[in-house]
């Protein structure tokens, strides 16, 4: 699970307990000037992930790290799909960041108002 805080003009993504393992990342700060949205989308699970360098994916259990598809990279950390947040980038190592939070509704308000 992931953590997603506001920090001055930064989105800071925490990683959580054994996902810092799995995921090769214990968090991530990405200006808020290149955070282009933020939606929750539990279907996103079911999507391709491409392929994966470094990170963990077991269907049904886990995905977790980074994975290559159709030339983009996408940071993923998720194992409860229904409480997925897809954070949509724009000048970043990563295109998209998919993660698992605790409230997807309040993690998107939060992102969403930050960026008003």
């Amino acid at each position: 699970m992931a953590l997603v805080s506001i920090d001055g003009d930064d989105l800071v993504v925490v990683i959580e307990g054994l996902d810092k393992l799995w995921a090769f990342k214990s968090s991530l700060t990405i200006p808020l000037d290149h955070v282009r949205g933020a939606t929750a989308d539990p279907g996103i699970a079911a999507d391709p992930k491409g392929i994966r360098a470094p990170g963990a994916h077991v269907p049904g259990v886990i995905t977790a790290g980074t994975f290559h598809l159709d030339g983009e990279k996408v940071f993923w950390d998720v194992k409860d799909p229904s409480k997925a947040v897809v954070l949509e980038l724009a000048d970043e190592r990563y295109a998209r960041l998919v993660v698992q939070v605790d409230d997807p509704r309040a993690t998107v308000a939060l992102v969403e108002n930050a960026l008003r």
